[in-house]
């Protein structure tokens, strides 16, 4: 007999409380706790059965792929899709999952394999409006709006079984096995549980959508995130037309690789070079720009990193950084003030990563400083040198890996010099000028000996 008991969940991180609060004891969220009455329902004991258990040492077969076709959402996956995974995509509103995974149907269903999308936003009359704006209207992919599971796994598991089954969103979706509304914690804990389960027994690949907080974090309870094979996150502002997609969990593949996508009006465009398009728009001669050479997973990537250093009458001055750590560039200040005498406390400092990219390694220390130096001494920097390499809170230039990769790279766009650390010496390729640096201290005499004399005295001044 089932038994019903009130119970508080926090629709932020799931957890579960007695009674109501106004603040989420667990994850510090205000006014996130909503009354669901969950059913508990005995299930009669009954003896376990016997499973085989096998040595550690053996031969084990890699686990299965299909490629998409879509090479970079195959790089970033890994190869493909692995049978009875489950994948999880949030990403923004209106940044373009729906588009990205109708895409990726289509590519699937050109290779004669089954892809089942089923929407619970929309309307089959309106996907099919959005696949004949993306010119996939003959696409063999089978279309449904429907937001019961169990209904959902019936019908998909009639005839043959799908080898991707796409789920927008999660959100929308609700089992019968949970007595709660559509949307809450519980409902999207439940729902993904019966979804991962189909997965597993039919082999087929499963994505599901899921919508993002505020903050950037997809919503509903975490447990979720570690229930999937996969968390991938479509990133990119709504004023830039690139579209980064990144892989923040994978059980079956890499997780630092990134698809570089560009939003048209046709749809999405795989972008093969992503360092010539970063850089199309680039100001050359301006002041506070440096070109980074960094890396992504295994992929070369050259993007410019903005800076522009003003005077300030604020008591504390701003700093504001769009694309790179707000940390890590606190630190290259405090080291630039500390081991180089370059006095920063009275301006204000923007940084910006052009292009929307979001850049996470420390390689990026080096061309940050040099464009914070740029822009404080109005030098601009040679155009056709690149920079990489990681600051100590010495000052000392460290080493960063696959410096090769980063010199060939700015070698075929057009690069001939770059200011790297001592340590990228042998790396350089034929006729390509590197220029290595010890210590930062090196890097700021270099740029501010190539500014105007009445600009060094105001350099020196504010020091």
């Amino acid at each position: 007999m089932a038994s019903r008991a009130p119970n508080f969940i926090c629709q932020n991180c799931g957890a579960a409380f007695a009674r109501w609060a106004g603040k989420c004891e667990a994850c510090g969220e205000w006014n996130t706790l909503v009354e669901e009455t969950a059913s508990r329902v005995r299930v009669p004991s009954r003896k376990g059965r016997p499973f085989a258990v096998e040595p550690l040492k053996g031969a084990t077969a890699e686990a299965p792929r299909l490629a998409s076709g879509m090479a970079e959402f195959d790089r970033v996956t890994g190869g493909g899709l692995v049978r009875g995974s489950v994948l999880l995509l949030g990403g923004d509103p209106v940044i373009g999952k729906s588009t990205l995974l109708l895409e990726v149907a289509a590519a699937f269903a050109r290779g004669r394999h089954r892809a089942i999308y089923i929407s619970g936003e929309e309307a089959v009359a309106q996907v099919r409006l959005r696949a004949e704006r993306l010119g996939l209207a003959e696409a063999t992919v089978e279309v449904a709006a429907e937001t019961s599971v169990e209904d959902i796994v019936t019908t998909v598991s009639q005839g043959v079984i799908p080898r991707m089954l796409v789920i927008d969103s999660i959100q929308t979706m609700w089992t019968q096995t949970v007595d709660a509304a559509p949307g809450t914690v519980t409902q999207v804990r439940g729902s993904a549980a019966e979804l991962i389960r189909f997965a597993k027994r039919s082999g087929a690949a499963v994505i599901l959508v899921g919508h993002v907080t505020k903050d950037g974090q997809i919503a509903g309870p975490r447990v979720v995130e570690h229930m999937v094979d996969a968390v991938l996150s479509f990133e990119g502002e709504g004023s830039q037309q690139f579209r980064i997609l990144r892989a923040i969990k994978n059980r079956f593949g890499p997780t630092d690789e990134i698809g570089v996508f560009e939003m048209t009006g046709g749809g999405l465009r795989e972008v093969a070079n992503p360092s010539a398009l970063f850089l199309s728009e680039r100001d050359l001669g301006s002041a506070g720009t440096a070109v980074f050479a960094g890396i992504e997973g295994t992929r070369p990537l050259l993007v410019e990193i903005q800076a522009l250093v003003a005077p300030t009458t604020l008591g504390t001055p701003r700093r504001a950084v769009v694309g790179w750590d707000p940390n890590r560039l606190s630190m290259v200040l405090a080291v630039l003030e500390a081991h180089c005498g370059v006095r920063l406390s009275g301006h204000d400092v923007y940084l910006n990563v052009a292009g929307g990219l979001r850049i996470q390694e420390p390689a990026a220390d080096i061309a940050a400083a040099a464009a914070l130096v740029s822009s404080l001494t109005h030098a601009p920097l040679p155009a056709n040198a690149v920079y990489f390499g990681e600051i100590s809170l010495s000052g000392a230039v460290r080493p960063v890996p696959q410096s090769a990769a980063r010199l060939r790279e700015a070698q075929k766009l057009g690069f001939a010099k770059a200011i790297a650390p001592e340590a990228a010496r042998n790396d350089a390729p034929e006729g390509f000028t590197l220029a290595t640096i010890g210590t930062l201290d090196n890097l700021v005499a270099d740029i501010a000996r190539d500014s105007t004399p009445a600009l060094r005295r105001v350099s020196r001044q504010d020091g």
